[in-house]
């Protein structure tokens, strides 16, 4: 059973002005080596991550607005860890950065966090624990970090193990079987009342007898909006997932936001994030067939998406559940969007809760923002008309068009 432990940043996001989220769909390459996972090239891994923090630094454009930085599951090289830190201490302050690292073995693991021991005690402690009950220090670890560059340019950084393997992960030889995580930090803004998780694929959807991950997040919520009216801004979930629209998951997003048997005023305005691996991955026994890519971002259905189709993204309702989503496609991409302000529903601020503002695709020389012609957008919007509902198409594209708002 995993506990949710809350930790508090210092981070002052501007005021009456959209969050940004820079969501990197880049491609992974996992193979199984003495029946656990580990990078084909990791070398290769380290480049892809770099070319984007260099990207960020730069901030060309409105990237210097980037609040939140998400990587896939799996994608950073272990051996890299302290290369990327030092890249991200030099984002601008203000800046979440959250990124799946290469397999490692739990003495390893134990070993890192050791060494960032102030933020990291209680995973720590567990993992402590289970060695000194007989886990051995070979086991693998599958982990994701998030680095936070506070208001004051403090860099802290977190770490937390997934919980529940997927199938690829699960071993008959117990030696080989995925360690499992027992912390989920909930992160606590102050002062700009921002309540933020991140979750590692699979932990999103796991249950057992004894309880469900997803249920205890929303149990959690629940106690700060009573104890504070604050709630649960955003969850966000790294993957490297074959199936991304799998209905596991699905299934937990409309019991998140259907409320059906209670309400939840802790999630309601919660928005889910996923950031997956794009469909040039390649992983050892994902089932033939599937799909990487299509990250997402869920809201409830009171903030009313516009209907929308473009070539890199497009507006649904996640096959009927009671969420808009703004869903992205299979490609290598880097999505830059905007997150709603806190809570807006009313109408006369806004109609559009989401605003995509960049796609880049990756070239030779680097990473290319994608042009309006590129986007190719078309609209779908419903009028309402005495005789029914009727959809109007309307084709929008070129320079100054919304598809570069």
């Amino acid at each position: 059973m995993f506990e949710i432990i809350e930790k508090t940043l210092h981070l002052r996001f501007p005021p009456r002005q959209h969050l940004h989220v820079l969501s990197c769909q880049l491609p992974n390459r996992l193979e199984r080596h003495n029946l656990v996972y580990r990078l084909v090239d990791s070398e290769r891994n380290w480049q892809d991550v770099r070319a984007v923090l260099d990207l960020v630094i730069a901030g060309s454009g409105n990237l210097k607005k980037t609040n939140f930085l998400f990587f896939p599951e799996s994608c950073l090289p272990f051996e890299r860890l302290q290369d990327a830190l030092t890249l991200i201490d030099r984002l601008r302050a203000n800046t979440v950065t959250v990124i799946g690292l290469g397999p490692v073995t739990l003495g390893r693991y134990r070993d890192t966090l050791q060494a960032f021991a102030e933020d990291n005690c209680e995973a720590l402690a567990t993992v402590i624990t289970d060695l000194d009950a007989g886990d051995t220090e070979t086991l693998p670890v599958n982990c994701c970090m998030t680095a936070v560059k506070e208001d004051d340019g403090k860099l802290r950084v977190f770490f937390q193990a997934k919980s529940h393997p997927f199938v690829g992960e699960e071993n008959l030889d117990s030696e080989h079987y995925l360690y499992r995580g027992k912390i989920f930090p909930l992160f606590r803004c102050q002062p700009s009342c921002f309540n933020f998780m991140a979750l590692i694929c699979i932990d999103y959807a796991y249950r057992d007898l004894h309880q469900s991950n997803i249920s205890v997040i929303i149990e959690k919520a629940n106690q700060i909006f009573f104890e504070t009216r604050q709630k649960l801004d955003l969850l966000a979930v790294i993957e490297c997932n074959p199936k991304p629209e799998h209905r596991a998951f699905s299934d937990v997003a409309n019991g998140f936001y259907g409320e059906y048997l209670a309400r939840a005023p802790g999630v309601n305005d919660t928005v889910t994030l996923f950031c997956n691996a794009s469909e040039e991955t390649v992983c050892a026994g994902a089932p033939p067939g599937e799909g990487f890519g299509h990250s997402s971002v869920l809201i409830h259905p009171r903030h009313k998406l516009k209907p929308v189709a473009m070539s890199e993204y497009q507006t649904d309702d996640f096959g009927g559940i009671p969420v808009c989503r703004l869903r992205f496609g299979a490609g290598t991409r880097l999505y830059y969007y905007s997150l709603p302000f806190f809570h807006e529903l009313d109408p006369r601020t806004t109609r559009t809760p989401f605003k995509v503002h960049a796609v880049f695709r990756y070239q030779e020389q680097g990473w290319v923002r994608m042009s309006g012609e590129e986007l190719g957008c078309v609209i779908r919007r419903k009028d309402h008309l005495p005789d029914g509902e009727r959809t109007k198409l309307y084709a929008l594209g070129g320079k100054g068009s919304k598809a570069e708002e």
